[in-house]
């Protein structure tokens, strides 16, 4: 029996507070419903007209999520007040939390400072190719945690974003220079070489014409005649191009008859 007395207890609770409560309920479950749906309505128009603009991909997500999360803050609040809530000691109180979390949450929140900072300036945008504590790949995604980068050979590289402001930031956009060298015989002329490079590299269309490929005489080394070349590649073909270029002067100088020397010393015998 008595069981059943506290079971009709809660049930009686549960009524009054119905009773009492329910317009409120009522209401702040209206305000809750209408305040998602024109959240997530503005933040769709704030990211349309972004990207009539052509802003960049990442600073359009960020500028739609800002967006909605100030509106679905203020409604919120709104449901809060159809129960009588005051707003103000709420607030002082997670204000008190955020600042005591600070300093159990260092590493995130720097991350998520950093993520702001990407965001607004655009040291670098999805697409580019970057070199960032000592590693390289093409921007595909950025967060505001997170940098994510890909690489040619299907990889993915997450960077956290407080690695990445205040250090050294290489951005070659697109493309990725490829700086090599074949040396030739001190017998053959250099300009018939260069020439040759020239050719191959021209014929190749992953090769884009600006800027143009560089060829040149690197060195007079002790065995041969370096001819240095620098070329740029799109990121994701940067080692196929390369073998590419590296076996067709290769055949071309064979076919020339350039020879690609072997280190050499000469020994001379005195009685």
């Amino acid at each position: 029996m008595e069981e059943l007395t506290k079971v009709q207890e809660v049930i009686n609770i549960i009524i009054d507070f119905g009773v009492l409560y329910s317009f409120q309920i009522l209401g702040a479950l209206i305000i809750l419903g209408i305040g998602i749906y024109v959240a997530g309505w503005l933040s769709r128009v704030v990211m349309r007209m972004c990207e009539k603009k052509e802003m960049d991909i990442t600073l359009t997500h960020f500028m739609g999520q800002v967006v909605r999360l100030v509106v679905l803050v203020f409604v919120v609040i709104m449901a809060m007040g159809k129960f009588g809530i005051s707003v103000a000691p709420l607030i002082a109180a997670l204000g008190a939390l955020a600042f005591g979390a600070s300093f159990a949450l260092q590493g995130p929140l720097s991350n998520y400072g950093a993520g702001l900072v990407i965001i607004l300036t655009r040291p670098f945008v999805v697409g580019d190719t970057v070199s960032i504590e000592g590693v390289s790949g093409v921007v595909e995604e950025v967060t505001l945690s997170t940098t994510i980068l890909s690489t040619e050979d299907g990889e993915k590289i997450t960077i956290p974003n407080k690695h990445i402001v205040g250090e050294i930031q290489i951005n070659s956009f697109e493309n990725k220079v490829v700086e090599a060298s074949v040396g030739i015989s001190y017998d053959d002329d250099p300009e018939k070489a260069i020439d040759i490079i020239r050719n191959i590299l021209l014929s190749m269309e992953k090769i884009p014409d600006t800027p143009a490929p560089q060829i040149g005489i690197e060195q007079y080394a002790d065995s041969a005649i370096s001819i240095g070349m620098r070329y740029w590649v799109p990121t994701k073909d940067y080692f196929n191009t390369m073998y590419s270029v590296n076996l067709g002067v290769y055949k071309k100088f064979k076919e020339a008859g350039i020879t690609i020397p072997f280190p050499q010393r000469d020994v001379h015998m005195i009685n």
